[in-house]
């Protein structure tokens, strides 16, 4: 009988703890046997989902990692993403291929810009979330103040599964609301290592809890699926508060895999037919091998390996002999996969993101759009010689995600485009780091692009009018570089008949 699959994203603000919380549902989950071996050096580093050098360097995600682990009898894909925005495109594409989130919280910072960003990226897809609000062992805002602000910004009703008992120097432990035993922290680092126990609450905290029971929704499994209320939980990912109650909290009420919007019709996790689509491309994952794996999400069907599958790129089918499942730096090779599943898929550039692959390439899925660059600069190699290496290198990162690069339809210097400013720092250094080109970033002349489409006749005008000012991006379709977005507005006021496109879908 196949496991039961659960496939979440954890989703946060940089700093509000997400990479410890990876770590320690990883941990509840069997998958290591270390706490601290996801931050490890050397050895240790198996488990570790911040594996690129500028990662370790600068102790931030810039790339979604994937991690499997079972249970009680329940198969997760845990899919970790960036919480910096200037990788939020990463992440955008990391939430097509989940049913369910965690959104972690700071108890002291409660709703930040990117944290909103992501939920509503989230509530797009009607992506059901579980809130995680980390660091009640520090001092932090209150409770009810903190649930009430999830509310009103998110617009969703909240149902708090247990409360904090006292925040930072008064925290004495977290109740379960249904039960109604506190996991107290014990020993000088004040983990929780297992005691609970049902000792009356003084006065004080007895009201808080009465108020929170009273005061917010109870938890609807159906509301919650539907994406209009979110269970919260309060806890502490380093002090070991909350990840065991996170794991079970998915097993019982995340949803299963879900059908997937496609053209011409959903497709059903229940289709007999194999079915899938690659939402990130990471190439050097194993710089000595320079392999490249392309995360395909299987939507339907049961996988098996060796079997042929058909990309909409190309239209060749392709016998996957190497599928690969994911443990950060570990692999396994997957003799089968199902529903939820993330694979990897080795391969030498035949597969991109966007791609659906199928036995019948009669299917495509939809919904994984670029978004145009809001910074363009142009790439000076400081070794002429090493001219047809950046040129592999930009490839490589385009299909990535990483940048995006534009051909000038006049003059040699290619452009590269990125939403965020520590992407064209990740690009200099995995430029230097895994192809050995030394390149230096120039000002380009333009400060945004967007795709245009629309009439023939219109499209032809606009490029010869403005050569100067045109593009092919890696697939050849006509891009303008303009040098403000009043010029943007301007020259779609002159072309009526041309749409300017600020994301395009892959």
């Amino acid at each position: 009988m196949t496991l039961p699959r659960r496939t979440f994203a954890i989703i946060s603000h940089p700093d509000a703890g997400k990479t410890t919380l990876t770590e320690k549902l990883l941990y509840v989950g069997g998958a290591i046997h270390l706490a601290g071996e996801v931050k490890a050096r050397g050895a240790n580093r198996r488990a570790r989902s911040d594996w690129m050098k500028i990662e370790q360097q600068r102790g931030i995600s810039v790339t979604s990692s994937v991690m499997t682990f079972e249970k009680d009898g329940v198969f997760f894909n845990l899919l970790d993403t960036p919480g910096h925005e200037d990788f939020s495109e990463d992440t955008y594409r990391t939430l097509t291929a989940v049913d369910s989130a965690v959104m972690v919280i700071d108890a002291a910072r409660g709703i930040e810009a990117q944290t909103r960003k992501l939920f509503e990226v989230c509530r797009l897809r009607s992506v059901p979330i579980i809130t995680f609000v980390n660091k009640v062992d520090r001092e932090g805002r209150s409770p009810f103040e903190l649930l009430d602000e999830i509310a009103d910004v998110l617009a969703l009703d909240v149902s708090p599964m247990n409360w904090p008992i006292g925040m930072g120097g008064e925290f004495e432990g977290i109740m379960d609301l249904s039960s109604g035993r506190i996991s107290r922290p014990e020993g000088d680092s004040r983990t929780f290592q297992g005691k609970q126990d049902e000792v009356p609450l003084s006065d004080r905290f007895a009201e808080e809890v009465e108020l929170a029971q009273a005061g917010y929704a109870e938890f609807d499994g159906a509301a919650y699926r539907a994406g209009d209320l979110t269970p919260v939980y309060f806890g502490s990912a380093l002090k070991d508060f909350g990840p065991a109650e996170l794991i079970a909290a998915l097993a019982a009420h995340a949803p299963p895999p879900r059908p997937q919007p496609a053209e011409p019709a959903p497709v059903s996790p229940d289709n007999g037919e194999v079915t899938g689509f690659v939402f990130k491309v990471q190439a050097n994952m194993d710089p000595q091998h320079r392999d490249r794996i392309a995360f395909m999400r299987l939507c339907s069907g049961t996988f098996k390996r060796g079997m042929k599958l058909t990309p909409t790129g190309h239209g060749k089918p392709i016998a996957v002999h190497s599928p690969i499942l994911f443990f950060a730096q570990d692999r396994e090779i997957a003799d089968e996969a199902f529903p939820g599943d993330i694979i990897g898929i080795p391969n030498h550039g035949t597969l991109r993101v966007g791609d659906t692959l199928s036995e019948r390439a009669d299917v495509r899925f939809t919904g994984l759009p670029n978004f145009a660059p809001e910074i363009l600069r142009r790439v000076a190699l400081k070794d002429p010689t090493k001219t047809k290496q950046l040129r592999k290198a930009l490839d490589d990162m385009a299909e990535e995600g990483v940048t995006q690069v534009f051909y000038p339809e006049i003059g040699s210097n290619w452009i590269i485009g990125v939403v965020g400013q520590l992407q064209l720092d990740v690009l200099l250094s995995r430029l230097d780091a895994e192809y050995k080109v030394a390149a230096a970033l120039e000002p380009a002349p333009f400060d945004t692009a967007r795709w245009v489409a629309g009439d023939a006749a219109a499209l032809k005008e606009l490029a010869e009018q403005n050569r100067s000012a045109m593009a092919k991006d890696r697939d050849d379709n006509p891009v303008f570089l303009a040098k403000s977005a009043w010029e943007v507005g301007y020259i779609a006021e002159r072309y009526p008949k041309v749409r300017f496109l600020a994301t395009r879908e892959r």
